[in-house]
């Protein structure tokens, strides 16, 4: 029972007082990003055998980077959260911009998004698992200071 209730407890000596269940929830969605995606934007990248399109070039490179920073939050989770809420910022524009209106015209699907409404709709799990208390303190100087 105390393991159980020792990962909603903050720990301050370690994550700024940040729970370890949304630490270990962080890192799993690191974990996601740093292997799900790495191998489809490196396997795109490494096996590429044309000259590459500038916006097409500019486009993967953005995906790599998401993947090395991905991998480095598995280790230091918390200074990497800024990789987070750039996640949940772009694709829930994603699905403003481009879903919500296919959605409403009733022609939303896998074919009319390219396949992309189920990478998109997990921004469920950034969302959970980031310790928000601790993003407005941090980086919107909302609430008391630590």
């Amino acid at each position: 029972m105390n393991l159980i209730r020792s990962l909603f407890e903050p720990n301050h000596a370690r994550f700024d007082g940040i729970r370890p269940i949304n630490i270990y929830g962080m890192r799993f969605v690191y974990i996601l990003m740093a292997t799900l995606l790495a191998i489809d934007v490196w396997g795109h990248i490494l096996t590429r055998d044309q000259q590459w399109n500038p916006s097409d070039a500019m486009n993967w490179s953005i995906w790599a980077a998401f993947t090395l920073f991905a991998a480095i939050g598995i280790f230091r989770t918390v200074e990497m959260i800024p990789i987070l809420l750039i996640e949940i910022t772009y694709k829930t524009i994603w699905l403003i911009l481009v879903a919500l209106p296919l959605f409403l015209d009733s022609d939303l699907s896998e074919y009319t998004t390219d396949g992309m409404i189920t990478p998109f709709a997990m921004v469920i799990l950034p969302i959970a698992v980031i310790p928000w208390g601790y993003v407005l303190k941090r980086y919107f100087s909302i609430g008391k200071a630590r």
